[in-house]
C-alpha cells in the first residue's frame, strides 16, 4: 500500500516512514504543499496524510482544491492543531479523518486501514478470494487454511491486488507500490515476483491482462 506523507518536520517524517514501513506500507514524502499537489497530480497513492501548517501555507485549501478537482483519495489530517474549529473546517472541506499530535503509531495505522477499506468498499480487514484469505491487519496470508510465508515484495504485491480485487492493477501501480520513487528494480522483477506468488497460492487467482496489468479474482473451486 502506497501513501503520500505531507510533513515538514524531517525527524517526525522519518519516524512515520520507518514505522509504517515495518507495517507493510511504502510512504513517499512531500515537504510542502507544492510538492504534495504535484505528486497527487502526477502519481497514484492509496491514501494521503496531511500536516496542516506547512512552510508554504495551510493544507486545508489544498484539500478543498483536490476535492473540487474530483480527487477521491482518502486524506487523513495529522496535526498539532487540536481546536474544534480547525477540525470541523478540515473535515467539511473533504478530509476523511483527523488525528492530533502526539499520536500512537498503531492508532494511525488502524485509521489508515479503515479509510483505505472504505475507499475500496471492504467491510473489514479480511479479504477473501476463493480459498485465499488476506488479513490486512496482521499481514498474514492463508491458503486452504495454511499460513503462507511471503517475502516483503510478495506481500506488497498481493496486498495491492487484494485491495483492488476484481479490478485490473497496472504494472506501473504495482511497481510504485513495491518500489516507490527512486526504487531500483530490474525490468522483469514484477513478473518474477508474481510468478513466485502464484506458486505459493492458487495460480488461477492472479490473471495476467496482457498489455494492462494483473487482476486478483475468485477462482471456481
Amino acid at each position: 500500500m502506497r501513501l503520500l506523507l505531507l510533513e515538514d518536520d524531517k525527524h517526525l517524517a522519518e519516524g512515520i516512514i520507518k514505522g509504517l514501513g515495518r507495517m507493510g506500507y511504502l510512504v513517499e514524502l512531500a515537504a510542502n504543499l507544492s510538492e504534495a499537489e504535484s505528486a497527487l497530480r502526477t502519481d497514484k497513492f492509496d491514501l494521503a496524510i496531511f500536516d496542516l501548517g506547512l512552510p508554504d501555507g495551510n493544507a486545508v485549501p489544498l484539500i478543498k482544491k483536490l476535492r473540487k478537482a474530483g480527487q477521491e483519495i482518502p486524506i487523513l489530517v495529522l496535526t498539532a492543531w487540536d481546536d474544534i474549529d480547525t477540525k470541523v473546517l478540515a473535515l467539511n472541506e473533504g478530509a476523511n479523518d483527523y488525528v492530533v499530535k502526539p499520536f500512537e503509531l498503531r492508532e494511525l495505522e488502524a485509521r489508515i486501514r479503515v479509510q483505505v477499506r472504505k475507499a475500496n468498499q471492504h467491510l473489514n480487514d479480511i479479504i477473501t478470494c476463493g480459498q485465499l484469505n488476506i488479513d490486512l491487519s496482521s499481514q498474514e496470508c492463508r491458503f486452504r487454511d495454511k499460513m503462507i510465508n511471503l517475502t516483503r515484495l510478495e506481500w506488497l504485491l498481493l496486498k495491492q491486488l487484494a485491495l483492488h480485487k476484481g479490478k485490473i492493477v497496472s504494472k506501473e501501480q504495482l511497481a510504485n507500490a513495491c518500489y516507490g520513487w527512486g526504487g531500483e528494480h530490474e525490468s522483469n522483477s514484477l513478473e518474477v515476483h508474481i510468478h513466485h506468488l502464484r506458486k505459493k497460492i492458487d495460480g488461477n487467482l492472479i490473471s495476467t491482462i496482457r498489455g494492462l496489468g494483473y487482476r486478483l479474482q475468485d477462482a471456481s473451486s
